[in-house]
């Protein structure tokens, strides 16, 4: 089983997008779980409107603090965005990281189409991100972690 963690800040919008995303697509053996360093509490509403638009079921996905994970990740995947100066956590622990960043929805502002269009270039790139994880070889995904993580760097650069 590998063990996948969405971090971010605010854990309202991408992190939550990236786990319901990848559970959705996960082949038997992969599972995420998203977290933020300072949780606002609540899953934003386009979020989960949009989940529900594309099929992605949302129940159960809450805004919560890294401090209370379930499991102990082995690949932390940050999705913090650099347009407004974030700073990205840095999980503590002896595991395979990756940035994929990606700008925060829920910053954006404009007509209600133009803030929805936010939502979706954030869902589209962390799910072609996603998409493009479990296309790699099986030989990558459970081979050397050096290897893994060169191709987590890769992905994290690709846009939807």
């Amino acid at each position: 089983m590998k063990n996948v963690l969405f971090l971010c800040t605010g854990n309202s919008c991408r992190s939550i997008l990236a786990e319901a995303t990848f559970n959705h697509l996960a082949p038997a053996g992969w599972h995420a779980v998203s977290a933020g360093s300072k949780p606002t509490g609540e899953v934003h509403p386009r979020s989960l409107a949009l989940l529900a638009r594309e099929g992605v079921a949302s129940e159960g996905y809450r805004s919560k603090s890294w401090d209370k994970l379930p499991v102990v990740p082995d690949i932390v995947i940050t999705v913090c965005g650099s347009a407004a100066g974030e700073t990205c956590p840095a999980y503590l622990g002896p595991v395979l990281r990756a940035h994929w960043g990606v700008d925060d929805p829920a910053h954006a502002t404009g007509t209600e189409a133009q803030i929805d269009a936010s939502f979706m270039q954030a869902y589209s790139t962390l799910r072609a991100r996603i998409e493009a994880l479990f296309a790699l070889p099986a030989a990558t995904l459970d081979g050397a972690p050096d290897t893994l993580k060169r191709e987590l760097d890769r992905i994290g650069t690709l846009n939807g």
